[in-house]
């Protein structure tokens, strides 16, 4: 049997050696007292990376979306964000449960609102029926979009829809350093538009655990008080984020290997006779809809029965995604294998 290649996420890499042995020699502290120097070492070099003042690490990018959008916002205020956004469709309600806010959905190409679309969404201060509009998130890359990313210069054309409306500006950057490498953009800028930036160290980096949230001194200041009460105050986790360190320092530059291999699937994928359409492919996600021959559950066990793990994505959805526990052997082999489907008969 070939080695199980595992394409459901980038959340299932593993610490290489290398971080493991950076891991273990960790000086550490208790974190809540503030006394964690990697903890401390993170947070600073994550939020100098981005143009910003302060860092707070997290278990999560749940939690770090989750503090910031509390910290932004109060009962009767409302966020915009795309409809198929992570912090809408995939944190359990977080919103309404921690902040007592409303949602306004925009219904985005792959993930991505205009700066109009976002204007438009504005409610009017005057009107009593409405919540009051307060926060703007985005999220790079987007996930269910298949990895489309933001710009630059549409980050800073949002950006300037929410100055003249006095609004913040939050960036879940679950997959932010993808978007940075696939546009070529600088990390540094971000801090010009961005009110506060949620980046995750335990997807393509490739750390086993966390994420870091960035912003003013003020903003982080009040988002540390959140995160005691949400239960996120950690003592000696310089271990984990001595992992996020190490991440930081090797493994960017590196995503642009997943990206070709996210390619590569793409061009299989757009000639394969059970495939009925391909998003297409800008970073390490590939979402793909079957034709009639394949449901989703059958195609998907199809692939296990080659020892390759894909995740449903809806009906007849398929998503793979692309990371640094993928070898060149086991891309090979899953490209043989979604060839050889072409052919394959369809278990009743």
């Amino acid at each position: 049997m070939t080695q199980l290649t595992d394409l459901r996420s980038d959340t299932v890499t593993k610490p290489s050696q290398a971080m493991l042995q950076a891991m273990v020699a960790a000086p550490v502290g208790d974190d809540v007292y503030g006394e964690d120097p990697t903890i401390n070492a993170l947070e600073v070099k994550a939020a100098a990376m981005f143009g910003l003042e302060a860092g707070l690490f997290c278990p999560s990018g749940t939690m770090t979306n989750q503090i910031a959008i509390k910290a932004h916002t109060a009962p009767l205020t409302e966020v915009i964000c795309d409809v198929t956004s992570h912090i809408y469709q995939y944190e359990g309600g977080g919103i309404a449960f921690n902040s007592l806010a409303s949602v306004a959905l925009v219904h985005g190409e792959r993930g991505k609102m205009t700066p109009e679309q976002v204007e438009a969404h504005i409610r009017p201060l005057d009107n009593i029926h409405f919540p009051e509009t307060k926060l703007v998130s985005l999220e790079n890359t987007c996930n269910k979009g298949g990895g489309a990313f933001y710009t630059l210069d549409e980050i800073g054309a949002i950006s300037e829809v929410c100055k003249r409306h006095e609004l913040a500006l939050h960036l879940d950057g679950a997959r932010v350093f993808n978007a940075l490498v696939a546009s070529g953009d600088e990390a540094q800028d971000y801090g010009k538009y961005f009110d506060s930036i949620s980046v995750c160290l335990s997807k393509g980096l490739g750390a086993p655990v966390g994420s870091v949230l960035l912003g003013s001194k003020e903003f982080i200041k009040k988002s540390r008080r959140i995160r005691k009460v949400l239960g996120g105050g950690m003592r000696q986790a310089g271990i984990l984020a001595a992992a996020g360190l190490y991440a930081l320092d090797h493994n960017i530059a590196r995503l642009q290997e997943d990206h070709r291999k996210a390619k590569a699937l793409e061009a299989v994928l757009l000639q394969a006779n059970y495939v009925a359409q391909v998003l297409p492919v800008e970073t390490n996600i590939v979402i793909f809809k079957l034709n009639d021959k394949y449901t989703d559950a059958a195609f998907i066990k199809a692939l296990a029965a080659q020892n390759i793990l894909a995740a449903s994505f809806g009906p007849q959805m398929v998503r793979f995604v692309t990371h640094l526990d993928v070898t060149d052997e086991m891309q090979e082999h899953l490209l043989q294998v979604l060839n050889a489907l072409n052919e394959a008969q369809v278990p009743a």
